[in-house]
C-alpha cells in the first residue's frame, strides 16, 4: 500500500492515456457488442474482484437481458506490479454448472488469471464461457486466452485507474493513467 504522499506522487508522475470520455465510449460500445452476442441468453456474470468492480458497476446497467450475478476473487499481483503465484480468495461456485458464464475483468495482461478462471468455470460444468475485459495490454507476447469483448487496447506500460490500481491506490480514477516512461 502506498502512503497518501506516495499515491499523490504516483499520480503526478503519470499521464492520462485514455480520457474519461474515451473510457465511457468504450464501455458503451462493449455493452452494445455484449447485448448483440448474448441477447438470447440468461448468463451468470462473474466479476473478478477487486479490479473489475468499477467496470462491472458501469457495464451491468447497460446490458438489456436478464442475468444473475456473482463474483470471484483471484489475483497474481496483489499490490505488486508483476504477476506471481495464483491466489484464489473466492473461487467460482457450483452455480456455474450448465450456465452461460460471462466473466468481467479489468485487464488482460499475461492472461494467466483469466485463463485460470476459464478453466475453473469450465471444470465446474459451465456450458459456455465469454470474457469481457476492459483493457487488453499490448506487450507483444503470446497469451493463453483471448478476450471475447475488449474495451481498450493499452500500451505495454504500467496502467492504473478505472478499477486498476498502482500499489493498491487509484482504482477510483475515471480515466486510464500510465506511469511516465
Amino acid at each position: 500500500m502506498l502512503s497518501r504522499q506516495d499515491a499523490q506522487n504516483a499520480l503526478i508522475n503519470s499521464e492520462i492515456i485514455f480520457s474519461v470520455e474515451q473510457v465511457q465510449a468504450a464501455v458503451l460500445r462493449m455493452a452494445q457488442e455484449i447485448n448483440a452476442a448474448m441477447a438470447d441468453s440468461h448468463p451468470l456474470v462473474l466479476s473478478v474482484m477487486g479490479g473489475a468492480v468499477v467496470f462491472t458497476g458501469q457495464l451491468l446497467p447497460l446490458l438489456n437481458f436478464p442475468l444473475d450475478f456473482d463474483y470471484v476473487h483471484v489475483s497474481r499481483y496483489g499490490n505488486s506490479q508483476q504477476g506471481g503465484e495464483m491466489k484464489w480468495k473466492v473461487a467460482p461456485q457450483e452455480n456455474v454448472r450448465g450456465r452461460v458464464v460471462l466473466v468481467v475483468d479489468d485487464i488482460l495482461d499475461e492472461g494467466e488469471t483469466l485463463n485460470a478462471v476459464k478453466q475453473r468455470v469450465m471444470d465446474l460444468g459451465a456450458s459456455k464461457f465469454y470474457s469481457a475485459i476492459f483493457a487488453d495490454k499490448m506487450h507483444g507476447k503470446s497469451k493463453p486466452i483471448k478476450a471475447d469483448f475488449v474495451g481498450l487496447e493499452v500500451p505495454d506500460r504500467f496502467v492504473f485507474g478505472y478499477g486498476m490500481d498502482i500499489h493498491g491506490a487509484w482504482r477510483n480514477l475515471p480515466a486510464i493513467h500510465a506511469t511516465k516512461e
